[in-house]
């Protein structure tokens, strides 16, 4: 099956880098790409004229929410109620446990993985809170996970997330991180089990990948066991690190050193390691000038760092700055991170945080961003098959209308899609060869059903949260109303 579809303007790929088609053509055969430019000669089997949109490749999302929401009751508090958000050494020793069953995680998984695609999403490697775990991810887990991206159409790289430990508050209320290493080897055990158990299923969409926690939860030794099982594998692999000043103290109280050296010491960096955030490098204000080259370490091993833009400035932190480590030659692709997964505001806060940062509103630019979000992202899975619409790559590609008043007048169509449209305009969403998205919605799915499940596994995710805090706060103590709430009196007509 041969598909040519037109548009106002078409992302294509010449030379190394995306170049934009005016009134251009794309040509996918089955799952791959045939053509994209303009007047292709040959005879097709369907046409669509998509009209004022931008036709582009599918966005790479490398920190993938595929959760449930909490930034929106967990991302404002103060300092003193922040630390509720935590979990008390108690709950650690004596209550830990799964707040959802399976099938809850599993309808919970399933109503993130859409709101992937909605968004234009095509490729994803998932991140989830740990707050609700009785101790990290399983294998059975994301067996389950591979059977919903598979049903959904969706291109995932797969692992269960795994920890030596957690962090935890004290009854005095100073941070500790207390252990279980037998957990963190059964937790790499079980991703090596995931990854010969799915990947390569469902067409290939389904990768493994090795997804250790955060830096501070996981052992020197459980790093070096990850990376000689991806080495032998031949998979990516992802760590979180750098990300805050409590993770920075713990590292330096342990072993003197910063996030990045320590890994490469390790010989953990490499071009098949990815990296959220990296926020706190030599340079940073709060880091200073003393240590090893933290951007020199990275682009040299030719390590990927993650850039989540929406997610850090919820929390009150910048990349410092983009430009520079875009400069230092490390390879940036992005992560969405939180809710909405919506990757072209993302780009767009990624943008102007880069010129805030930077006092230069030439930083940021929406060209670097937008190839972040795709070949950056392509780069760091070593595919040269995704993130472009060249002949030979998998037909991946989104649709988003640029057609209505809202959006605004049409001018340079990336800087257009950055500046005055969301993941709310993306109407086409093509995996494979497959249409996953059609008209803004994924077909056959009931959208009202899977919203109201998805409601109520929120509000079971947030009644947890007093369980856990080590002063016993209750939740509205916890999450108090941006404003007084006036409740109805009386019976509701």
């Amino acid at each position: 099956m041969r598909t040519r579809l037109r548009a106002r303007f078409v992302v294509g790929y010449d030379a190394g880098d995306h170049v934009v088609y005016p009134d251009g053509e794309v040509v996918y055969e089955d799952d791959r790409i045939v053509f994209a430019g303009h007047d292709y000669p040959g005879p097709v089997d369907a046409e669509e004229d998509a009209g004022d949109a931008l036709v582009g490749p599918g966005f790479v999302d490398l920190d993938a929410l595929a959760d449930i929401d909490h930034g929106i009751f967990d991302t404002f508090q103060p300092p003193a109620l922040a630390s509720g958000l935590s979990w008390s050494e108690d709950y650690f020793r004596t209550r830990r446990r799964e707040v959802f069953s399976a099938a809850e995680t599993r309808d919970l998984r399933h109503y993130s993985l859409v709101q992937l695609l909605l968004n234009g999403i095509t490729t994803a490697m998932p991140i989830a809170a740990e707050t609700y775990r009785e101790w990290a991810e399983t294998e059975a887990e994301f067996a389950a996970v591979a059977e919903v991206a598979g049903e959904l159409g969706l291109r995932m790289y797969l692992g269960p997330s795994y920890r030596s430990g957690i962090s935890v508050l004290r009854a005095d209320g100073s941070p500790t991180v207390l252990w279980d290493e037998a957990r963190g080897e059964e937790g790499l055990r079980q991703a090596e089990a995931l990854f010969r158990r799915v990947d390569g299923t469902y067409g290939g969409r389904i990768r493994g990948c090795l997804l250790p926690c955060r830096i501070e939860t996981v052992t020197l030794d459980l790093l070096r066991a990850t990376r000689r099982l991806a080495d032998e594998l031949d998979c990516p692999v992802r760590l979180h690190a750098a990300q805050g000043l409590q993770e920075l103290r713990f590292l330096q109280e342990w072993y003197g050193q910063r996030p990045v050296p320590l890994l490469a010491g390790l010989g953990f960096l490499g071009p098949r390691t990815a990296i959220p955030h990296v926020l706190y490098v030599r340079g940073q204000r709060e880091v200073g000038e003393t240590g090893p080259d933290d951007l020199a370490l990275l682009a040299e091993s030719g390590t990927t760092v993650i850039h989540c833009p929406l997610t850090s400035v919820r929390h009150g932190h910048a990349l410092e700055t983009f430009d520079r480590y875009r400069r230092a030659g490390v390879n940036l692709a992005m992560g969405t991170d939180t809710f909405p997964p919506d990757m072209i505001r993302v780009l767009d806060y990624g943008s102007n945080l880069a010129r805030v940062m930077a006092n230069d509103r030439s930083a940021g630019a929406a060209a670097d961003l937008y190839r972040a979000a795709t070949l950056g992202g392509a780069r760091a899975l070593g595919r040269d098959d995704l993130g472009r619409l060249a002949p030979g790559a998998r037909a991946d590609l989104i649709v988003v209308d640029l057609s209505r008043l809202r959006s605004g007048p049409l001018d340079d169509p990336i800087r257009t899609l950055l500046y005055n449209a969301s993941g709310n305009d993306v109407r086409t969403v093509v995996v494979d060869g497959r249409t996953v998205v059609r008209d803004g919605a994924v077909p056959g799915l009931d959208a009202g059903a899977l919203r109201a499940r998805g409601q109520a596994l929120f509000e079971r995710l947030k009644r947890s949260y007093p369980e856990r805090d080590y002063l016993g706060r209750d939740e509205e103590t916890l999450f108090p109303p941006a404003f007084r709430t006036v409740h109805r009196e009386g019976p509701a007509r």
